[in-house]
């Protein structure tokens, strides 16, 4: 970073070792021919070849981003989209059954399925920094003792997230939430309750294999559980009768089908044959420490990802909170898909900045960062126009009603700005993630989020009633600050620094190895 007393904010430990990798010379040769490791210094190279004028490098090194980054970027947008595809058919078959159930499954979802989802998203974005760099350094052997850490600490957390899932109804109706509403969405979380253990399961699992660059398999898997997810939620939902408690149960039943694919995946392929070396008691060591970073990614992934369910939780507070609810839960739900096209950039944003500075490549990350940035902001304007061109029909796809229709149209133009600029803050959270920043954004999330964004909203929306429309202003307000600042610190960034930064944490965390129960 360019300031001193933002750096020692940031200078988180990381838990991984930049020692030369101890293996021979033949297995690092074999290792990286079947993976696509980073740009193996070929980016770093054309950008550092002063001999070249600059323009006449910027084009080769924008076409050796471009393949590395479509490489992780695509595979990575379908395996989110499809996942979140999984939820949105669960909202559109609730929604189908009457617009209390579509209300009740939004409720359940958003707000309270959506703040485990955050939690441990969050707390799993640990082992994305620390797989990232040591994977750049070459320590391949400590991803899947990161990956088992990693699981360790999320499913004790997922414990504790289940009193939450069994109180449901309580906690909504302290919350002020409508009491017909509440009890139909307690109905919904209870069979959502396995969904907690798969996440925390596979958060890690995703994350080990996005710093190798192995994103394909996930969207295969991803894509055949669709097609499953989709039939058993018409069988449960409409032809055994089981509602909205079916619903969310078979939600839960895809999620872990998707883990179990992914792991089976990561034992039996070659391609994780170094870095996966069976389970280990190394495992349960360290985790202090790795609780420590895990808690800071967890406080700025939550911040935001919370943001939109206080978003929801407001408009149950509303008068006429069922129609306030079904359109931003709508909104919100389309927000959520193109969501996932960001994910993606930001997942990619993670993989290449912390491979690079792990590799000791500034150029290369800081070329990267702005590539990315730039592509995103593409993708989301086109996805914006069309959101804008049609509007007027977006909502019948779950529910039917002029009215909900009307409401959500005249959502639309904010929910367009608020894709534009997710588009770049989420690669921007992903270059955080990847430098080991967490700490400092979750200070920008609270100043801009809850500081701005929420009472802004809510004074637009109660005070001066401009009801659901006036709780996404506010929103946008958030998120408008965000970005800016996010884009100061970011392009200021002396990238040299970083890759000190880095090189610091990795030599004072390195593990020791012990003996692995299996191989």
């Amino acid at each position: 970073m360019g300031s001193t007393s933002v750096q020692k904010d940031l200078d988180e430990p990381l838990l991984v070792s930049n020692e030369p990798s101890a293996q021979p010379a033949s297995f690092t040769h074999s290792f990286n021919s079947n993976q696509n490791h980073g740009s193996d210094g070929e980016l770093e190279r054309i950008l550092t070849n002063t001999s070249v004028p600059f323009l006449k490098r910027l084009g080769p090194a924008t076409w050796v981003e471009l393949k590395l980054l479509f490489h992780l970027a695509a595979p990575a947008i379908i395996m989110y989209s499809i996942t979140y595809v999984m939820s949105m058919f669960t909202l559109i078959f609730s929604g189908h059954l009457g617009n209390l159930q579509l209300a009740a499954a939004s409720l359940g979802n958003n707000g309270i399925q959506e703040f485990s989802y955050g939690l441990l998203l969050g707390m799993g974005s640990a082992a994305e920094t620390l797989c990232g760099q040591a994977y750049g350094a070459k320590r391949f052997e400590m991803l899947g003792i990161y990956l088992q850490r990693s699981t360790v600490l999320l499913t004790l957390e997922g414990m504790l997230l289940t009193v939450l899932y069994v109180f449901c109804e309580p906690i909504l109706m302290f919350l002020g939430e409508s009491p017909r509403i509440a009890a139909a969405a307690e109905l919904f979380v209870y069979g959502l309750i396995p969904q907690i253990f798969a996440y925390a399961v596979n958060f890690p699992i995703q994350k080990f294999l996005q710093a190798q660059s192995i994103v394909a398999p996930s969207a295969y898997i991803s894509a055949a559980t669709l097609l499953v997810h989709l039939v058993l939620s018409w069988v449960v939902v409409y032809k055994v009768g089981l509602g909205l408690l079916g619903a969310s149960l078979v939600l839960s039943i895809s999620w872990w089908i998707i883990t179990i694919a992914q792991f089976m995946y990561i034992v039996k392929s070659e391609t994780c044959k170094h870095t996966w070396r069976g389970f280990s008691f190394q495992a349960f060591s360290g985790l202090p420490e790795f609780f420590k970073l895990s808690a800071a990614s967890a406080f700025m992934q939550c911040l935001e990802i919370w943001y939109f369910q206080i978003l929801v939780l407001l408009a149950g507070l509303l008068p006429q909170p069922e129609l306030a609810l079904d359109s931003l839960s709508i909104c919100t739900t389309v927000f959520g898909w193109v969501f996932m096209i960001a994910v993606g950039f930001n997942a990619a944003a993670s993989v290449r900045v912390s491979n690079e500075l792990g590799a000791r490549n500034p150029k290369s990350a800081s070329f990267s960062v702005v590539a990315m940035t730039l592509i995103s902001f593409i993708i989301s304007v086109i996805v914006a126009l069309v959101i804008l061109a049609i509007r007027d029909v977006i909502s019948y796809a779950f529910t039917e009603g002029e009215e909900v229709a009307a409401a959500v149209s005249d959502l639309c133009p904010l929910l367009a700005v608020s894709i534009v600029l997710d588009s770049i803050q989420l690669v921007l959270s992903g270059v955080a993630v990847g430098c080991g920043w967490q700490t400092f954004v979750a200070y920008i999330n609270i100043g801009c989020y809850y500081g701005v964004g929420i009472p802004l909203g809510s004074l637009l929306g109660f005070y001066f009633k401009l009801s659901a429309k006036g709780l996404w202003l506010g929103m946008l307000g958030g998120m408008v600050l965000q970005t800016i600042i996010l884009m100061l610190v970011t392009f200021r960034t002396d990238w040299n620094k970083e890759v000190e930064e880095a090189v610091k944490r990795l030599n004072k965390w390195e593990d020791k190895t012990e003996p692995l129960v299996n191989n």
